[in-house]
């Protein structure tokens, strides 16, 4: 899984299930699109979804300073980055 790959899924989770219209990569995503902490908590388990195994408490708290989709991505990546 590379950064493309990432990035096209979380796109389609954002759109489809967030209902955000046309997010961009640098847009707070609180501030611009009203993302709240039980969107948070829902946009994890769709990330391990796309992991495909659950995340660590140690992993959820990296979540904390994520204000971007750039970031979840970097996050993402990161993560599996780890694992690998």
């Amino acid at each position: 899984m590379n950064r493309e790959d990432i990035e096209k899924k979380l796109l389609e989770i954002l759109i489809e299930e967030f209902e955000m219209e046309d997010p961009g990569l640098d847009d707070n995503l609180r501030e611009v699109h009203g993302f709240d902490s039980i969107d948070a908590i829902e946009l994890l388990g769709h990330i391990e979804l796309i992991l495909g195994y659950d995340l660590t408490q140690e992993e959820k708290k990296l979540a904390m300073d994520i204000k971007t989709i750039n970031d979840i991505c970097d996050y993402v990546l990161n993560i599996h980055e780890g694992r690998s």
